[in-house]
């Protein structure tokens, strides 16, 4: 692509080319924004009535701080950026093993240019960067695909078929695009030995932008504050049997946690009970998504996906921006030639991927190296270059 004062300079395209996108979180709109902006006519479904609110914080790192710049949102990502001062690690018992006031573990380096904010808050952002000239289909969800040689026809599980020239699931670990379109989950689904719960709560423990870390060998739990230290985003773990073990329902998976936990002290029974409460309660495996290709005919899949590293990668975010703007551009030079763009978009993003994933089995349990996350968070040319 060619770009003059970070504004790209359209290539011709087929202007009724259309593509239905599934999924409202980040690869999502971000993918949106792009197809806009190459001529093409993107439509958003997402099976939630409305954007999904919590989650934890996520980050923006190297080539995917370039991209958010040249979207116009740089500058707003920026100041909705967390404000950490540092971080506590205790033992199992609540003594304190070490602190820091130079990284965090969800975040890095203090000092880095890499950006922390709350997922919710960047969702909201791009939202608002597409909404005005995007189609966005809530409460609605993908039922039934059926391609042929003039497109794709969707069956909703709510609207109306309709037929679309490309399909793109951009709808996270568990995509319905991928399901329906490469097989079963199973397939690509790789775990890596952790399950995580995610929940608000009141700040409690009164903490100002400090992080605590508390664990022992197969368990733990991680607390920062957010909005103004008027909130905590919990984050509990422990060590688990493979993706596809039935755990029941939320009851069930909070009966699971508490028993898992219980050899936890510190402020751990207060976690549990704020842990009941919490409306946002989210329960999932820690896992990988790794396939051979990230398209089928006229349907392609871009962030988690089709290349989930897990957030004990911390790059899930940043591959998800970047796949988008990848896919985008690589599509809106293709002049209507999907199979190309798809291959290309392959051939651009494997090596980034597979840097990042890389990330979260680098040091089992800890965070990789500095040098090796600099490295991969910058692995790609984002001009066209491999």
């Amino acid at each position: 692509m060619l770009f003059r004062d970070h504004k790209p300079l359209l290539l011709p395209v087929l202007v009724q080319t259309t593509v239905l996108i599934s999924g409202a979180c980040v690869a999502g709109p971000a993918l949106a924004y792009w197809l806009r902006r190459h001529g093409l006519t993107p439509t958003v479904v997402e099976r939630a009535p409305a954007l999904r609110i919590g989650g934890q914080a996520i980050d923006i790192r190297g080539a995917a701080l370039h991209v958010v710049d040249r979207m116009g949102i740089g500058e707003r990502v920026r100041q909705a950026r967390t404000h950490m001062r540092g971080m506590t690690v205790l033992d199992k018992d609540g003594n304190e093993l070490m602190r820091s006031t130079e990284a965090t573990y969800s975040g890095g380096r203090l000092d880095g240019d890499d950006v922390e904010l709350l997922r919710e808050d960047l969702t909201a952002l791009l939202y608002e960067r597409t909404r005005d000239d995007v189609e966005y289909l809530f409460g609605d969800s993908i039922a039934a695909m059926r391609e042929d040689e003039h497109g794709v026809r969707v069956t909703f599980e709510r609207g109306e078929p309709r037929t679309f020239d490309l399909v793109v699931g951009a709808d996270g670990l568990h995509s319905n695009v991928r399901r329906l379109a490469f097989g079963e989950e199973s397939r690509f689904l790789h775990g890596l030995g952790t399950h995580l719960a995610i929940f608000s709560a009141d700040n409690f423990l009164d903490l100002d932008n400090w992080q605590v870390w508390l664990r022992n060998d197969d368990a733990g739990y991680g607390i920062y504050p957010v909005r103004d230290n008027t909130q905590l985003r919990v984050t509990l773990g422990f060590a688990s049997e493979p993706p596809g073990h039935d755990y029941g329902d939320a009851a069930q998976q909070k009966r699971l946690i508490a028993e898992r936990l219980a050899g936890l002290r510190w402020e751990t029974p207060r976690l549990l009970e704020a842990m009941e409460e919490a409306p946002d309660f989210y329960f999932d495996a820690m896992a990988q998504i790794r396939m051979e290709r990230w398209s089928k005919g006229r349907v392609a899949l871009v962030g988690d996906a089709g290349y989930c590293p897990s957030p004990m990668s911390g790059q899930g975010t940043s591959l998800a921006l970047v796949g988008a703007y990848v896919l985008a551009g690589e599509l809106g030079r293709a002049g209507g030639d999907h199979g190309a763009a798809f291959a290309r978009y392959d051939e651009r993003m494997r090596p980034f991927v597979a840097l990042n994933q890389a990330l979260a089995t680098e040091n089992p349990g800890m965070a990789a190296a500095e040098e090796s996350l600099e490295r991969a968070k910058n692995a790609i040319a984002l001009d066209g270059g491999s």
